[in-house]
């Protein structure tokens, strides 16, 4: 899995294309393609943190793949629980990402969370 280069722009492109496309469609699949969009991001960052370690991809990786299982749950359902605002979850969650790194930043001088060797 690449980070950097064409691949990754493809695959940003794809869960971007996912969130615009969604709203077009009846409520199960909007839901289930906004779910599908967080399982590609969620699914991404989580293999990326296992690999570099950096700090928002712990978040995103962990936010976004709660918000899939939740947007698969209401997609079931037939309705969103929270007022059809999964998509400013999804925002919301990179948000507090970017957020955490910062200031793991400034606290500990990297954007990687390493095992602390004791």
């Amino acid at each position: 899995m690449p980070r950097t280069g064409l691949p990754v722009v493809v695959y940003y492109a794809l869960v971007v294309s996912l969130l615009i496309v969604a709203p077009l469609l009846p409520i199960r699949a909007e839901l289930a393609v906004d779910g599908l969009a967080a399982l590609a991001g969620g699914g991404w960052c989580a293999a990326n943190f296992w690999r570099c370690r950096h700090a928002h991809c712990m978040i995103t990786g962990a936010g976004w793949l709660a918000l899939c299982a939740f947007a698969f749950i209401e997609a079931a359902i037939g309705r969103s629980l929270i007022d059809g605002n999964e998509q400013p979850v999804f925002l919301a969650v990179i948000v507090l990402a970017l957020l955490f790194e910062a200031g793991w930043y400034l606290w500990r001088g990297t954007n990687a969370v390493r095992p602390s060797r004791a």
